[in-house]
């Protein structure tokens, strides 16, 4: 009985972090598409930027290019952070079952020396 138990601890530690691996993957995709959007939008920007300094003075459409790529490249950034927040766990492995099993054993073998 206490062995399953201790399975079953490990079980939910190591799914426990390979949820948190998962969630800090899915920001990195996130992140890289927001990444890949912003130096699109950065180029049009520049695009419409040379458009009205040099060819004619319309109006200021790159300033809205360029509020885009400011907003895509602070989510990129955020999206970074929290996935590297989450994948900084490291391996999944099950350090408190781990503790609990060293621990029994020492308690087992302590009563087996006594007796």
């Amino acid at each position: 009985m206490l062995v399953h138990d201790e399975i079953e601890l490990a079980k939910a530690e190591v799914g426990q972090k390979i949820s948190s691996i998962a969630r800090g993957s899915a920001a990195v995709a996130a992140g890289a598409v927001f990444g890949v959007f912003a130096v699109i939008t950065a180029l049009l920007t520049i695009a419409w930027a040379l458009d009205t300094i040099l060819v004619s003075n319309v109006g200021d459409v790159w300033i809205g290019f360029f509020i885009v790529t400011v907003v895509l490249v602070v989510l990129a950034v955020l999206s970074f952070l929290f996935a590297w927040r989450k994948l900084r766990v490291g391996a999944p492995t099950p350090t408190m079952a781990i503790d609990e099993a060293r621990k029994i054993r020492e308690t087992v073998s302590a009563s087996a020396t006594k007796s």
